[in-house]
């Protein structure tokens, strides 16, 4: 069984459903497979027209999935609103990419005609995190369905509810057995990933692997994006104060519970002034009940992620390092903690190398750029980075050198472009990129057609008369 609590009212449960077997996993991939064969086939304007719809759809009950967004998740209702409209603007995207070319014509190396051309891969199994419960399902569905697959979804436990909704809104516009929600844990996952036509992961760096290694396996495509260790390097001709107002937004906005949150600050040469102005803007961030719109930092989505988040803290201090603010429990309802920012932990320590998700983010020191950067790049994830100067030819080096998928020059590591290639270098991602137009890509396969005349003579005469 699967049960859904809200974060910040443990005992309140948002939705209990059962756990979807393998078997019924096997069946659902069936049931798509048999409906994607007259969606692929269909004409484009179709999924184009039920995409928009799903997209007014998703527009109409904007309002009621921010609440439940906030409820069964935790994240503050600001940021709530800004996912739904986000998630009719993946939609609105892909319903007009669906016209976009699926192919090229060539020369001939003889005579005839040579074309390639993209066909759907079948049915696409997606497991997808609780943290964008609705953003990220909808940026791997969306452009599935628009290039003629099929969808199953694996959401995460902590997030089924919304997943649920999201299946009752598609259904008054995608035709019956095109997207379909398999609750579950890890069998059901694992059931998805050994049926599905192509696979597309977002979630942990341990369970990526494993989904990876077992798509990998079968021969299916597989993408698979795991998080990420973020710097931010910070110049002296940084605007200190707006730099540390956006770091902060970016390390503990939503409890720091996001892929591209900034764990590591890098600052280049004396580094109280930043430090000071950190841990001011830190602090000035309102903690609590994420259903107020004055909220930034809600609950943790759990209790042992909270206490993963005290525990880290507690060790790096007892490595050496020092805690600036926060990273105790807050004594209220809910999995609370204060924003914490740490300083002097050494680099090679747990904290330093390895993302812990949530509100935490360690301060670093660097003689000079060159160090700096090393510092950047030492980890072993290469998901998101940022740089602060006003020096262009500077912005312009260091982000030729930040080994990341996504690179940030004033600008918060968090946030995605959604009609833009998204994924991580080294440990951060498996696979092609996602989103954008590299979504068509990954969802679909691309045929070589040779046409060549029939044998004999033409159907005119031969010599161009007609």
């Amino acid at each position: 069984m699967i049960r859904s609590f809200s974060p910040q009212a443990p005992g309140d449960l948002v939705l209990e459903v059962p756990s979807t077997t393998p078997g019924e996993v096997r069946s659902a991939v069936g049931v798509a497979r048999a409906a994607q064969r007259e969606w692929g086939r269909g004409p484009a304007a179709a999924r184009a027209n039920a995409l928009a719809g799903a997209a007014d759809a998703v527009a109409g009950a904007a309002a009621e999935l921010a609440d439940l967004m906030v409820r069964e998740v935790g994240k503050p209702l600001a940021e709530a609103r800004g996912e739904v409209a986000r998630g009719v603007a993946i939609l609105r995207y892909y319903a007009q990419q669906v016209f976009d070319p699926v192919g090229a014509v060539h020369e001939p190396s003889l005579s005839g005609l040579l074309y390639s051309r993209r066909r759907p891969l079948g049915v696409a199994g997606l497991i997808t995190p609780w943290n964008f419960p609705l953003a990220i399902p909808l940026w791997k569905a969306a452009p599935a369905l628009a290039f003629g697959n099929a969808v199953v979804l694996k959401p995460a436990p902590q997030a089924t509810a919304v997943a649920v909704r999201l299946a009752e809104l598609l259904a008054t516009a995608v035709p019956e057995g095109l997207f379909t929600v398999v609750p579950g844990e890890g069998e059901t996952g694992r059931a998805l990933v050994g049926s599905a036509d192509v696979v597309s992961f977002t979630g942990s760096t341990g369970v990526g692997r494993r989904v990876a290694a077992a798509a990998v396996d079968r021969g299916v495509p597989v993408q698979a994006e795991m998080g990420g260790q973020n710097p931010a390097i910070v110049l002296p001709d940084a605007d200190l104060a707006a730099t540390a107002g956006q770091i902060a937004a970016a390390a503990m906005g939503f409890a720091g519970q996001k892929c591209t949150a900034t764990k590591r600050v890098v600052v280049v040469g004396d580094p109280a002034p930043f430090r000071d102005a950190l841990v001011a803007a830190v602090e000035a961030m309102v903690v609590g009940d994420p259903a107020d719109a004055a909220t930034a930092v809600g609950p943790l989505i759990e209790e042992n992620a909270r206490d993963r988040v005290t525990d880290a803290a507690g060790a790096a201090v007892a490595a050496g390092g020092r805690l600036l603010t926060g990273g105790r429990r807050l004594d209220r309802d809910g999995w609370f903690i204060g924003p914490a920012v740490l300083d002097q932990v050494p680099l090679d320590h747990p904290l330093s190398c390895e993302e812990v998700f949530g509100p935490i983010t360690t301060l670093h020191t660097a003689d000079t750029l060159d160090e700096a950067v090393h510092v950047a790049n030492r980890v072993e994830q290469g998901l998101a980075a940022g740089v602060y100067t006003r020096d262009l030819s500077v912005a312009l080096a260091v982000s030729d050198a930040l080994e990341a998928g996504l690179v940030k020059v004033n600008a918060p590591t968090t946030g995605v472009d959604f009609y833009l290639p998204f994924g991580g270098e080294k440990a951060s991602s498996v696979g092609m990129r996602e989103q954008g137009k590299a979504a068509q890509d990954f969802y679909t396969s691309l045929h070589t057609v040779t046409l060549a005349p029939s044998p004999g003579p033409l159907p005119f005469g031969g010599d161009g008369a007609r």
